[in-house]
């Protein structure tokens, strides 16, 4: 397969018994422009020539050629950020880092802490101290398949299921848990609340099918206010993820009170479908210059969208381009 504001209503605190291993960065305010990433998954193979199992990166965090090519990856987003006197945040390479996608890759509950915190750290060890914000997030990913939902949780059987991994980042010293490839509310409302007793913000990305709408036939406007509905607006914000610009920008009402609760863009290079992007063997790594423009045609339909890189078939030469073309008009 391949994949891939608002204000928080209270400030998170750490869960008993939990020590922060550093004072986390605060978000920025939504009049600072945030590059993020891109398609990390999809460089490594068509780019770095890894084979990632279960369109897994995390393990990479284990091993000395895999941290090399994940510090030459986000090493092209800070640089990124710092050309434009942006703030950054990069997530971790934690998308498929859950209990159930490990153990179809031989890890159990002790390796995969392991690995995760292997790979907040090597994140963690680009931070710089001077100038904007730079903070560090984990990726949360969905139990299940990104573009399809086999099996749904409730709200709380999805935040048994993804404390672990989250209680994990947050002893890592993650400044914030973002959730990528959000299929359904019930998930995203389980990540929300394992990130609430964990003490860490949380941002959701939820993905969308070409006619606006996410896997589970649920319109976004719904999913914003239902999750914001059951987690008392917990969210920093959220954003939407693997999808191009042309599945949603017709669904985006300004006269809709969720539209300020966007904040952030991850978009994919190509605008073919979720099936037929499951279907490729080749890399769609569409224009990178036209995308960039239709980011900045966003921002008018998007008054809180402050947040921008790439997902699936985007690199740094898109998240270049978006982050140019977003200074040129800031």
């Amino acid at each position: 397969m391949l994949w891939f504001g608002g204000a928080m209503t209270a400030s998170p605190t750490p869960a008993p018994g939990r020590t922060p291993t550093r004072t986390p960065t605060p978000w920025p305010s939504t009049d600072t422009t945030v590059i993020t990433d891109a398609g990390l998954e999809t460089w490594l193979i068509f780019e770095r020539g890894f084979d990632l199992p279960a369109f897994a990166a995390y393990p990479l965090a284990g091993t000395p050629e895999g941290r090399a090519a994940l510090v030459e990856y986000y090493g092209y987003y800070a640089d990124i950020a710092r050309s434009v006197g942006a703030a950054v945040v990069l997530e971790a390479p934690t998308w498929r880092a859950n209990p159930e996608w490990a153990e179809t890759l031989g890890h159990d509950r002790a390796q995969l802490e392991t690995l995760i915190t292997a790979s907040v750290d090597l994140v963690a060890q680009l931070r710089w101290t001077d100038g904007q914000p730079f903070l560090v997030g984990g990726v949360v990913g969905p139990r299940g398949d990104g573009y399809r939902i086999d099996t749904q949780m409730t709200a709380d059987e999805a935040a048994d299921y993804h404390s672990f991994q989250i209680d994990c980042m947050a002893r890592s010293g993650v400044d914030v848990v973002t959730a990528l490839t959000m299929g359904y509310a019930e998930e995203a409302i389980g990540v929300v609340r394992a990130a609430q007793r964990s003490g860490v913000p949380a941002v959701i990305a939820f993905t969308l099918e070409t006619d606006g709408r996410l896997p589970s036939g649920m319109s976004l406007g719904d999913a914003i206010e239902a999750t914001d509905a059951a987690t008392g607006g917990y969210p920093t914000h959220y954003m939407i993820n693997c999808a191009h610009p042309t599945h949603f920008d017709q669904v985006l009402d300004q006269s809709a009170s969720w539209i300020d609760r966007i904040g952030g863009l991850r978009a994919n290079a190509s605008a073919l479908s979720h099936a037929e992007l499951d279907e490729m063997v080749e890399l769609d790594d569409g224009d990178p210059a036209d995308l960039a423009e239709r980011y900045v045609a966003l921002r008018s339909l998007l008054p809180g969208l402050h947040v921008v890189g790439g997902c699936c078939g985007t690199d740094q030469r898109h998240v270049a381009a978006i982050a140019n073309a977003w200074s040129a008009i800031a």
